[in-house]
């Protein structure tokens, strides 16, 4: 700082810089940790502070960009469109087994197919060759060249100019071709409408005739391969002997042959004679499993009821006498008698059944037997004929298939015809084109519209990279979000005057400006204003050392006795004229009273502590315990010390201050002092315990907050920031 134009002795003379400005003050939910790369993220408030703040930036590229889009369109040469429609209908074709035809489905693959068409190289040059195009200056321009050239050059042009679009959800499609001549771009867009129906119907006719020739050609050659195989089968058939029974088509069996008609009845008949075989061979094991039982009782009945009568009898008499009686051994061996006839008859009656039964068998044994051999022979007949008969099928199946090829060729030549290969073309003109009356191109409004988009794109792009590559602190909103500090003023830029006589004029923007930012720091703490705070900054000339004298200033508004101390030993502000002998270096060298270098200023209840002379190493001075019991008799004699101190980067002069004091106040120049650079400032303070209770901006301007006004949303009343700060304390 400049050390001319210094007040007389007795008054301490200022020179910093000074500049800030005062805005609402916001409630941050922590001021603890500053998180800048949050706070720079993109966000519908950032955009919107952004704008606001490059607006008028943004207006002028919107200008730009609107003035552009009217050049632009002055200079554009104007271009008229005509446009024509087509309606597609689907080609028929005939059905499967039916005399009736059947539309094709129109896909998206079928209006692909005609679109294409539409665009392709050989409907332009049936355009160019119909209108004569060649000749057409505005076409192919006035140049001297083969007309082979020209033809290229103007099918280029064509095929440029028109555009072919299909309509949605629907079977039509507009043909679209611009050109600097209204009635030609009319001319041009009905002869490719034209070209394209009268190219489909010869595409279909010669499609036509190329099939019946192909046609005819495939029946006589056909017809050829058909005689030549019925040939070959005839004269095979004979050869071997082979006699077919089978009058349809499809090649021959085995049961064509006398031989396999044989077989097959023969294997009939075996099949039968195997199953009575097998049925008299079962009733044979079952006649010799069981014994007949019901012809067995039927032939025995009479013996086993005189057995009866007889068993009745002895058991009646075997309660009277024993057994060794005569008269009941007497019946006891007729009894006996009765059994052994009972036995009798009923072994004659199985052995009579088993021998019919076994007669049956045999004789169904036999039959099998000479059916099986009949059977065999014939097989090795069937199997010789059909090694014969490999060839013969070969024959005949050639012969069904030149047959069925023949009579397919047939039909189609029959229905192929001049008027059905021509039939109705399946493209029609809907709307044919007209002259425009108005030019397509240029399109004022759309291209303003487009100049209006483009200016707003690149003014915030531009705006936006601004903000991003010039990261600094702008406002109150970057203090409380991105250093996440309470407001507690801003000091508006300083305009003519110097600052110590702005500060003088108790009306002066400045002056109230300070006074407001004062009353802001009265409430950082419950008991009041913090009794010693040390006033500092990121780097110089930020207007720490005004700031400094304000706040000393302010309190002597109230009745406060002030200290203020210039701790800046390394570049001191405040000069008294006797820096030789008095000042905070030769306090913190020497054993003297605080009052004996304290130097009364020309405002009241103000005193000054002066540096003093310069030491080589003021760090080391600061971090004595020298200055601690320097503080503590400053703050028993007076009622409130401002500590004028250095800044924070790279020195360790300030956080060295900031433990011995009750509370810090950051400075930071608005719009010049880096984010990062604060950030880190802060960081270091915060390592070595210091109480930072805000941030005063300086050097900013904002003519909405300082202009003189009752309304209620420009009043930046103490009040308001009191809330704050007690609110971010008691979080």
């Amino acid at each position: 700082m400049n050390n001319q134009d210094h007040p007389p002795r007795g008054v301490a003379a200022l020179w910093p810089p000074a500049a800030a400005t005062q805005s609402a003050p916001g409630y941050g939910p922590d001021y603890g940790t500053a998180a800048p790369d949050e706070s720079r993220e993109l966000s519908l408030a950032l955009m919107l502070r952004v704008v606001m703040e490059w607006r008028w930036l943004i207006l002028a590229a919107i200008a730009a960009g609107l003035g552009l889009a009217i050049i632009a369109t002055l200079l554009t040469t104007p271009v008229y469109r005509s446009i024509a429609t087509i309606e597609l209908t689907p080609p028929t074709v005939q059905a499967v087994n039916s005399d009736t035809e059947a539309p094709l489905k129109m896909d998206d693959s079928f209006i692909g197919t005609q679109i294409g068409l539409m665009k392709s190289r050989a409907l332009a040059e049936r355009v160019v060759q119909d209108l004569n195009l060649t000749a057409n200056a505005e076409i192919v321009g006035d140049i001297e060249a083969p007309r082979q050239d020209r033809e290229k050059i103007a099918i280029g042009v064509l095929q440029r100019n028109l555009d072919v679009k299909a309509v949605l959800n629907s079977k039509l499609i507009t043909l679209r071709y611009k050109s600097t001549d209204p009635a030609l771009a009319a001319k041009i867009v009905n002869g490719f409408a034209d070209g394209f129906i009268s190219t489909s119907l010869e595409r279909r006719y010669q499609s036509s005739a190329y099939a019946r020739n192909f046609l005819q050609r495939q029946i006589a050659n056909v017809r050829r391969d058909l005689e030549n195989s019925e040939r070959q089968l005839v004269g095979y058939a004979q050869n071997q002997g082979i006699i077919n029974t089978n009058t349809g088509a499809g090649g021959t069996s085995d049961a064509s042959s006398l031989s396999g008609a044989s077989l097959i009845e023969l294997n009939q008949a075996l099949s039968q004679a195997q199953a009575k075989r097998i049925q008299a061979e079962q009733e044979y094991r079952e006649g010799q499993s069981t014994r007949n039982t019901a012809e067995i009782a039927e032939r025995t009945a009479q013996l086993r009821g005189q057995r009866a009568t007889l068993q009745a009898e002895y058991q009646e008499k075997s309660n009277l006498f024993k057994a060794d009686y005569p008269e009941m051994v007497q019946l006891a061996s007729r009894i006996k008698a009765l059994d052994q006839a009972i036995q009798a008859e009923a072994r004659n009656v199985q052995t009579g059944r088993s021998g019919t039964l076994a007669a049956q068998y045999q004789a169904a044994a036999a039959a099998e037997n000479a059916l099986r051999a009949r059977v065999e022979q014939l097989r090795g007949d069937v199997l010789n004929l059909r090694g014969r008969s490999i060839q013969y099928n070969i024959l005949q199946r050639d012969v069904d298939t030149n047959r069925t090829l023949y009579d397919a060729l047939l039909q189609r030549y029959k229905e192929i015809g001049v008027a059905g290969g021509i039939g109705v073309s399946y493209a029609a003109i809907a709307d044919r084109g007209e002259i425009p009356s108005s030019p397509f191109q240029p399109n004022l409004l759309l291209n303003l519209a487009i100049g209006f988009g483009l200016g707003l794109a690149l003014g915030v792009a531009i705006a936006l990279a601004l903000e991003f590559l010039h990261d600094v602190v702008k406002s109150p909103t970057d203090v409380r979000e991105r250093l996440k500090l309470a407001f507690l003023g801003g000091i508006p830029t300083l305009k003519g005057n110097r600052p110590v006589e702005a500060l003088r004029d108790l009306s002066s923007p400045m002056s109230e400006a300070y006074f407001s930012a004062g009353t802001s720091i009265s409430f950082t703490t419950d008991e009041g204003a913090p009794r010693s705070l040390l006033v500092t900054s990121t780097r110089p000339a930020e207007g720490k050392s005004t700031t400094s004298w304000a706040i000393a200033q302010f309190h002597t508004r109230h009745d406060r006795r002030v200290l203020l101390i210039d701790a800046d030993m390394r570049k001191p502000t405040f000069v008294t004229g006797n820096e030789k002998n008095d000042g905070l270096s030769t306090l913190l060298t020497t054993r003297d009273q605080v009052s004996s270098h304290v130097v009364q200023t020309d405002i009241p209840n103000l005193w000054l502590l002066p540096c003093g002379p310069i030491p080589p190493n003021p760090a080391e001075l600061l971090s004595s315990p020298r200055m601690k019991t320097i503080i503590e008799e400053a703050v028993g004699a007076f009622d409130t010390i401002v500590v004028d101190g250095p800044p924070i980067l790279g020195l360790a002069d300030a956080p060295l201050l900031s433990t011995l004091c009750q509370g810090t106040l950051m400075v930071v120049e608005a719009g010049k002092t880096r984010t990062r650079g604060v950030v880190e400032a802060l960081g270091r303070m915060r390592s070595a315990g210091a109480n930072i209770i805000g941030c005063i901006l300086t050097r900013y301007h904002n003519e909405s907050t300082y202009s003189y006004s009752y309304d209620a949303d420009n009043i930046d009343s103490a009040e308001h920031r009191s809330r704050e700060i007690r609110a971010i304390r008691t979080s």
